[in-house]
C-alpha cells in the first residue's frame, strides 16, 4: 500500500530527505541504448540545468546530486526559515519565475486599488506559494514535469515518462546524512560508468571539486558546508568539505576493492566524529535505499509519534 507524502515529509521530524525518481519502463532518462543505437546522454544536462534553477527559486537546497541513465538521485534540505524571511514581494517575484501570474496578483504588483476581499485573497495566495516554495513534492513535481514533457517532445510520444511517485526517505541525522550524500554522489563510481569523483559526470561531488579547483567558496546552487554543527558556523552542512571529500573518496576505492581485497582500517576524521566502523559505513553505503527513515534506532523511535506511526521499517545506523 501507498504511504500517504505526510508520513514521509515532515518538517518537525528532519529538513533532510533523500529522494529518488525512475523512469517508467525501458524509458531513457539519459544514458545509451543498445537496442535503438539511440543515445540520450543530452538529457543529463537537462536534468542538472532543471535542478540548479528550480534550487535558485525555492528554499529547498541541494546538497547532493547524481544523474543516472534510467533514475536520478537528490539529497534536499528543507530551509524553511529561509522562506519565512522571504517578503511578500520576494516570494511572489520567485513563484512567478516558474508559474504564471493570476490576474489579481498582476493588479497587486501594480498597486492598484483593492478591496479588502481581494486585498486579502492576495495574501492567502502568496502564504501558499510561500509554503510550496519550501515543499519538496512541489519541488520533486517542478522537476519530473518538465523533464517528462521535454522528453516526450523529443521521442514524439506521449504517456507517463516516470515509474509513479518519487521514492522519498528521511534523513534523521548527520550519521544518515552523510551516508545518503556519500551513497548519491558514488553512484556512476558503483554503475562503473566512472572511475573516481572527478571524473563522476553529473554528480553533485564533481561539482563541489570543480569549484575549489576555481577557488570558489561553494559550489552555485549546492548547499554549502559549514563545518562542526557544534561551533557557530554559517547556514550548511553540518561536516567540512575536506572531510566529505576524504569520505567519499575512501568509500569509493573500499567498496570497488571489497570484491577481492579486505577492507582497510583507515578512518578519516568524519568517520572517527560520527563513531563509524569502516565495515558498518560500508554496508549503510551500499544499502541506503532500504527503507523510509534512515538514523540511529533513537532517531527513528524518536519521529514515529510526528509521522503518525507506530512502527516503521527504516535502515538503522548504530
Amino acid at each position: 500500500m501507498t504511504t500517504a507524502r505526510s508520513q514521509l515529509i515532515s518538517i518537525e521530524a528532519t529538513p533532510y530527505y533523500h529522494c529518488v525518481s525512475r523512469c517508467v519502463r525501458r524509458s531513457f532518462l539519459c544514458g545509451y541504448d543498445v537496442l535503438t543505437q539511440t543515445s540520450y546522454e543530452h538529457r543529463r544536462g537537462w536534468v542538472e540545468k532543471r535542478l540548479q534553477h528550480i534550487a535558485s527559486v525555492f528554499c529547498v537546497d541541494v546538497c547532493a546530486y547524481a544523474i543516472m541513465s534510467n533514475h536520478y538521485h537528490v539529497v534536499l534540505h528543507i530551509n524553511k526559515p529561509k522562506a519565512h524571511r522571504l517578503s511578500n514581494h520576494d516570494v511572489i517575484e520567485r513563484w512567478l519565475t516558474l508559474h504564471r501570474a493570476p490576474v489579481l496578483i498582476q493588479r497587486f504588483l501594480k498597486h492598484e486599488a483593492l478591496s479588502k476581499a481581494e486585498h486579502s485573497a492576495c495574501l492567502t495566495i502568496i502564504k501558499t506559494w510561500r509554503e510550496r516554495l519550501c515543499s519538496i513534492s512541489w519541488f520533486m513535481r517542478l522537476l519530473n514535469q518538465y523533464i517528462a514533457s521535454k522528453a516526450n517532445q523529443e521521442d514524439e510520444c506521449t504517456g507517463h515518462f516516470w515509474e509513479g511517485r518519487f521514492k522519498s526517505q528521511a534523513l534523521l541525522d548527520d550519521k544518515a546524512l552523510a551516508a545518503a550524500m556519500t551513497y548519491v554522489d558514488l553512484n556512476p563510481i558503483r554503475a562503473g560508468i566512472a572511475e573516481t569523483p572527478e571524473t563522476s559526470d553529473y554528480t553533485s561531488v564533481k561539482a563541489r571539486i570543480e569549484s575549489l579547483e576555481q577557488n570558489q567558496a561553494t559550489a552555485p546552487y549546492l548547499f554549502p558546508f559549514a563545518g562542526n554543527p557544534r561551533n557557530k558556523m554559517p547556514e550548511g552542512l553540518p561536516f567540512r568539505l575536506s572531510d566529505y571529500l576524504e569520505l567519499v573518496d575512501w568509500t569509493g576505492r573500499q567498496i570497488s576493492e571489497g570484491k577481492h581485497h579486505h577492507i582497510h582500517s583507515t578512518q578519516y576524521p568524519i568517520l572517527e566524529r560520527l563513531g563509524f566502523s569502516t565495515a558498518c559505513w560500508l554496508k549503510i553505503c551500499t544499502s541506503i535505499e532500504k527503507g523510509l527513515l534512515i538514523g540511529t534506532p533513537s532517531s527513528i523511535q524518536a519521529i514515529l509519534p510526528k509521522l503518525n506511526r507506530k512502527r516503521c521499517v527504516g535502515l538503522q545506523i548504530p
